[in-house]
């Protein structure tokens, strides 16, 4: 395989000044096939005018993606307490079900003083059987799920979390800060992609094993993994974002999926390289998923989805 190819779909949805929490700016996203339809719930971070992201939901037809069917009017899930990690906003969801309860993994903000922020993982929920899709999600803990360490004494970022059936592990791929920028001239900040596994999905051990490290020059950033086991090459696979300037789509592979090998070459979706269009600059915030036997991918365009939302599809698969 030299490289995946996708067909892009065009943009599915961007900022609507007259819903309130996804008014100035859409972000990343994890969309979900609703059973035994052709129906897909894409649940994304917005951003308002007081610049706070929270997590809402709209609903589109996989078959013609391009018409919205549903927008949820307020945001699902909603700023934290005062004085918690996420008082400033909530943002990259990612979401499993397992016994009756959808877990809403998300990144919880808070301003800082030295530095422009620090973001903690965290984890609602909201049971699975109700079919009511505008159903809020509630906290899980009003603390970070993952703690600080000595090892990682910063920031953590987006995460994805799958649960292997075969091995009867959640296991979570999640971005870990390495530090902020000392003298001018440095990157804001630097960070990485690492692995930790849990037998519950709330308990989260880590080995401190780093998935996906910076290997271009300028790179700084990568985040928002997107991982699926592929069967047919008995290897996990890995979409992600990274940047220097710009953020673009990178690609890796494993066999243990804690192990990675980067080939970016192969991730198959870049920017469009026109400037007028949505994703022109940058490609972001990937989240890949399948239905009826095609992969899709939801991703953000430029300015970290200020421009909008699309969707891709897979011209082949394995």
């Amino acid at each position: 395989m030299n490289k995946w190819e996708w067909s892009r779909l065009g943009k599915i949805i961007a900022p609507m000044s007259d819903i309130p929490w996804m008014s100035t700016w859409c972000g990343p996203a994890f969309a979900t096939v609703v059973k035994g339809t052709d129906l897909v719930d894409i649940y994304f971070s917005g951003r308002g005018t007081d610049n706070c992201s929270r997590v809402g939901r709209i609903r589109i037809d996989i078959n013609d993606p391009n018409k919205v069917l549903q927008v949820s009017k307020e945001a699902l899930f909603d700023l934290g307490e005062l004085g918690t990690f996420d008082e400033n906003g909530v943002s990259y969801p990612w979401i499993i079900e397992k016994d009756g309860l959808e877990i809403l993994y998300y990144v919880g903000w808070m301003p800082t003083l030295r530095t422009p922020f620090n973001l903690q993982l965290g984890a609602a929920k909201r049971n699975s059987n109700i079919e009511n899709p505008d159903n809020k999600f509630i906290r899980i803990s009003r603390a970070p799920i993952l703690s600080r360490t000595h090892e990682e004494p910063f920031s953590t970022g987006s995460v994805c979390v799958l649960f292997d059936e075969q091995e009867q592990l959640f296991k979570m791929w999640y971005t870990s800060f390495l530090g902020w920028g000392l003298e001018e001239g440095d990157h804001k900040h630097q960070y990485v992609i690492k692995y930790a596994y849990s037998k519950d999905g709330l308990i989260w051990a880590r080995d401190n094993i780093s998935c996906i490290t910076p290997i271009n020059e300028g790179e700084h950033s990568i985040c928002s993994p997107s991982v699926r086991f592929n069967k047919h090459l008995a290897l996990w696979e890995m979409w992600f974002a990274f940047r220097g300037e710009h953020y673009q789509i990178g690609y890796a592979q494993s066999k243990d999926g804690e192990h990675w090998s980067r080939q970016d070459e192969k991730a198959g979706l870049t920017a469009s390289g026109n400037t007028k269009d949505w994703d022109g600059k940058a490609v972001s915030y990937p989240h890949v998923f399948e239905h009826k036997g095609k992969t899709y991918m939801i991703y953000s365009g430029n300015e970290y989805g200020k421009t909008g939302i699309g969707l891709s599809v897979l011209k082949t698969d394995l």
